[in-house]
Parts: structure tokens; sequence; C-alpha cells
């Protein structure tokens, strides 16, 4: 049996690729799996260290913009688009795939598309409330469609009904328990924790924000906070310094550039603080946390604000946009939520109603009946 992913460009389209690529692997003796990216973006780095095959073609995104340097960008796009087709079609032609899966980004719309001309059984996975352009362009040929959450199903056209699979978690946060984290952390019995992070990367407006209230709260100490200011956020480290915090440290305040056990901190959260992409909701959601999400306004089709919708709909989760993110809006809203307990407990009810635990297998599961029955 022979399994074509396409994928590439994020993390948030790479990561849930590699986790179900990884279970069909441990699940199926006989699969043979390659992967299909770029050789400039992440995946080329992710997709060969998790031990898969992989193989590249030359494509690129569409700028929004009619700058002189966007188009001509666009022109090279229009071409390497062109040039893709081929590619894709030699590398199908050689794999002879029982089954071509697509995780979103550009790159696996060519590959898509030549899959379906070429006859052979197709599959797409949307991670977001609101689809990416890739995904919405293909939906109306691909045999099977597979959603994380039921709300992206009104944006779509699809030629057979989609399906809500959900979106693979990590194995060691679905593993984590919530007493031994807290006491791994040192957090007392019946303090509240908030943990509070921007991505990896960090995002200077999460920063600013909290800026004050961890200040507030180092001196106060009523609650316990875990916050990462990113790896772009070092500035920020040396201003906590300069606040008398020791090694990040001060009462029962820690910034941290990055978080390294984020199985331990969320197990241990009350809430969490933090943006909307899709792996870090389904992880919210399947841990059952209260949250109050930041949307990030810069990222294709405003989709993080789609994504945190799909929560505050259902009373699973809060929100407020980086426009109206200050200090002051964001400290009510966690005093807000720290008075109510009522209020918490109910939301982290909702929540955890709203998780796919066994996403991964769904997926495997679709992936391995297109390609039986091909």
């Amino acid at each position: 049996m022979n399994i074509l992913f396409a994928t590439g460009g994020t993390a948030g389209h790479i990561n849930p690729a590699l986790a179900v690529a990884s279970y069909i692997r441990e699940t199926n003796e006989n699969a043979r799996i390659l992967f299909i990216g770029t050789a400039d973006h992440m995946e080329s780095r992710l997709v060969p260290a998790a031990g898969f095959d992989f193989k590249t073609i030359d494509i690129s995104g569409f700028r929004r913009s009619f700058s002189p340097k966007a188009i001509v960008h666009n022109i090279k796009t229009v071409l390497r688009l062109m040039k893709s087709s081929g590619e894709s079609k030699k590398i199908i032609r050689d794999f002879k795939p029982d089954v071509v899966v697509g995780f979103g980004g550009y790159v696996s719309g060519p590959v898509l598309q030549a899959a379906v001309k070429m006859g052979i059984p197709t599959c797409i996975h949307e991670q977001n409330a609101f689809p990416g352009i890739t995904n919405n362009t293909v939906a109306k040929e691909v045999d099977r469609v597979m959603l994380t959450v039921e709300d992206a199903k009104k944006y779509l056209e699809a030629k057979n009904e989609p399906v809500v699979t959900g979106l693979p978690v990590r194995g060691e946060l679905l593993r984590a328990d919530r007493a031994m984290a807290r006491a791994e952390l040192g957090i007392a019995d019946g303090k509240y924790l908030v943990l509070s992070f921007g991505g990896s990367l960090g995002a200077e407006p999460i920063n600013e924000a909290m800026y004050d209230i961890l200040l507030s709260s180092a001196k106060s100490g009523k609650y316990c906070h875990i916050h990462s200011v990113g790896t772009n956020g070092g500035k920020y480290l040396e201003k906590f310094a300069q606040q008398g915090f020791v090694n990040g440290k001060k009462g029962t305040v820690e910034v941290r550039q990055y978080i390294d056990n984020m199985d331990v901190c969320m197990a241990a959260a009350d809430l969490v603080i933090g943006r909307a992409g899709a792996s870090s909701l389904s992880e919210i959601e399947a841990m059952g946390k209260a949250s109050i999400l930041i949307p990030s306004p810069y990222v294709a089709e405003n989709h993080q604000y789609h994504n945190a919708m799909a929560l505050v709909n259902r009373n699973a989760g809060f929100i407020i946009e980086e426009k109206d993110l200050s200090s002051n809006s964001l400290g009510r809203k966690i005093d807000e939520l720290l008075s109510d307990p009522k209020k918490l407990k109910q939301v982290e009810t909702n929540a955890r109603a709203m998780a796919v635990i066994n996403a991964r297998e769904r997926i495997a599961q679709i992936i391995l009946s297109l390609a039986n029955n091909a």
C-alpha cells in the first residue's frame, strides 16, 4: 500500500500530517509513505527528521498586492504552477500511490489536482474553521473532505459530504495528569494557575499586554502565572529582570522564553491565554481548559478569528481581538473568570465536549479505506 502526503508551509499543516502518517506506519507494516513539499519551507526539515521519504516540487503562493514586487512574484508563481503540475505527475507515476492525501498549504494543490486527473483516490484535511484557499479550491474535486470542526463545512463546496474528524493531539498531552503536573510545578492546592503564551516565536502585542499584569500579579500573589515571551521576546526577559525577577521568577510568577514542558504546564493550568491556531485549540479542548483567545490578525483569511469563534459560540472559550487588547481589558477578563469558579467549570466542560480524542485514528481510517478500495 502506497500513501502520498502533500503538505507544507507551516507547522499547523505539517505536524498533523506527520502524526497521522506515523500512526499508519506503526499500525500497517505494508504501508509505504512518501511526502511531497517544497525545499525552502519547514517541511524539508520536519519530514525527513520524522523518518519519512521526501520529494520536492517548485511552487510558491500568490501575494495579495499590486506592488511591482508582488506582481513579479505572482508571474513567477504562475510559471512555477505550470511546472509543478508536471513535477507532481512524474512523482505520482514513479511512486504509484493508492491514495493521495492533502493537509493544506499551496504545495498540496498541484499534487491533488494531478492525482484527480490520473484517477487516483484523493482526500484532504482542513485544520481551520475557515478553510484555506488551496483546500477550498480542491474540495470540489477530491473524494473525501475531513474537517477539524463542523464550522468549516459551510464555507466549502465539496463533491461528497465532509466528515468531522478533529485534529490529532500529541500523546503526552492526553496522558498528562493534573495533580502530578501541579506537584511538579510546585503549585499549592487551591491556587489558580494561569498559563499564557504567543506561540514559539512569541507575540509582541500579548507580551505588551501581559507586562503590567505579570508585575501586578508578582506583587499581589493572588494566583500563579507562567508566561512565555517566545524566542523573539528576549527584550521582555530583560525588562522583567530590571523589575526584580531572578531567573525569570518573582513571587508566584514565572516568565520563560519558551515552554518546553507544555504537557505539564497545560495540565496544571486553570486558564490558558494565547493565539487561536488550530493545533493549540485542539489541545485546549482535549485537556478541557478554559481559555482567553487572542487571534492573530496577520494570518491568511483571518482564520484564527474563526477558530476562536468556534469555541466562543459554544461557550467553550473567550475572545479578545488584538485591536481591543490591553493590560486593562485582559486583566479584567482574567479577574472575572478566576472570581467565578462555576463559570470557569462550565467553560472547561464545554471545551472538553468539543474534543475529538481519536482524531488520528479517524483520519487514518478514511485514508486507508480509500487506499484499499483503489
